[in-house]
């Protein structure tokens, strides 16, 4: 089994104003983003870096000023092919003319990404943008009974969205079943980046334990999809789709089948009498003193079934001493379930 660590990593690396407290406020966000975001495309040569007060803008052939955030200046001086910590050396202005004389002289226009009066990123041809609120309408029309972990070390949500990039760590708390013989429950996490950051990705996975730092331990059947931003990303929104759909598939058939074995646990015998169910139990690898007063608490309860001597075993074991060995009657309690399906 695997230990995962990415949401841990997003725990760390996310400022307080990059989360948000619900799955519907973090798709609301994103959808205004998009919403008042537009794409002009211009040469590098009609970009036009001014500089003003302490910072350098841009002009557009609409006339207009944009402010540049981190993500898109750094793009911006990969454009200029002049190196970010050299153009933050040098005062406004200089930084502003050394960008206009270092612009690439070319007929290929660049593409950028405005919201409001922002320039959010700089992009060539083959850069091709999905939007976030498309990847979140996805997570919500197919992943309904899921929602974020608990809350994590300093107020850490699962959600996050920051001017470069998109996360969301998402589980069913009421998807729990057993994959042999260990309770498991489901979850996802999905990422995006409309402006260049990464790729559009997803990983499933049935996961024991998530911790305060937001580590998913005792992973299993973990699966990641990735797709680059090109002219074939919004293909991945269907592989996105088509793997959540899987493991809601997979969970419920796991739940559906798990509710039967316990129905037939419910009625079914593992003897005629006491003598014979002793026996099976041996068999098992019960002790022979547990299985004896494991017999006598499951005949109290009326029906000598197979789920009432796992229930009988499972209160025994709370009486044991030392852990590994509750351990060890509570596995082989829950093994005897396998007897009826």
């Amino acid at each position: 089994m695997a230990t995962l660590t990415r949401a841990s990593q997003q725990l760390f690396e996310r400022s307080p104003d990059e989360r948000f407290e619900s799955f519907q406020a973090l798709w609301d966000h994103c959808q205004q983003e998009k919403q008042f975001s537009s794409d002009h495309w211009q040469t590098p040569r009609s970009l036009e870096p001014q500089s003003t007060g302490d910072e350098v803008i841009v002009s557009l052939d609409d006339m207009e000023t944009y402010r540049l955030n981190d993500w898109s200046f750094s793009q911006l001086c990969r454009l200029s092919g002049v190196s970010k910590e050299t153009i933050n050396r040098l005062s406004p202005e200089t930084a502003s003319r050394a960008l206009r004389e270092t612009l690439p002289i070319s007929d290929r226009p660049t593409q950028l990404l405005a919201t409001g009066k922002s320039i959010r990123s700089l992009h060539g041809v083959n850069y091709t943008r999905l939007w976030n609120a498309d990847l979140l309408s996805v997570v919500s029309e197919f992943a309904t009974d899921f929602q974020p972990p608990q809350k994590g070390i300093g107020g850490a949500t699962g959600l996050y969205c920051g001017e470069q990039d998109l996360f969301a760590f998402m589980i069913d708390p009421a998807g729990w079943t057993e994959i042999e013989g260990e309770a498991f429950a489901p979850g996802f996490f999905v990422w995006n980046s409309e402006v260049g950051r990464r790729s559009l990705g997803v990983q499933t996975f049935w996961f024991q334990a998530v911790c305060q730092n937001h580590i998913v331990w005792d992973a299993t059947e973990v699966v990641e999809f990735t797709r680059k931003h090109t002219a074939s990303v919004h293909e991945g929104l269907g592989e996105i789709r088509r793997l959540i759909e899987r493991l809601v598939a997979k969970r419920d058939e796991r739940r559906d089948g798990f509710v039967r074995v316990i129905s037939r646990a419910m009625t079914e015998r593992l003897g005629s009498d006491a003598d014979e169910v002793l026996k099976v139990l041996a068999r098992e690898g019960i002790p022979r003193g547990l299985a004896t007063r494991a017999i006598e608490l499951a005949q109290m309860s009326g029906r000598l079934s197979i789920f009432s001597l796992v229930d009988a075993l499972t209160r025994l074991a709370q009486e044991v001493r030392y852990a590994g060995d509750r351990a060890e009657v509570d596995a082989r309690a829950a093994s005897l379930l396998a007897l009826a399906s």
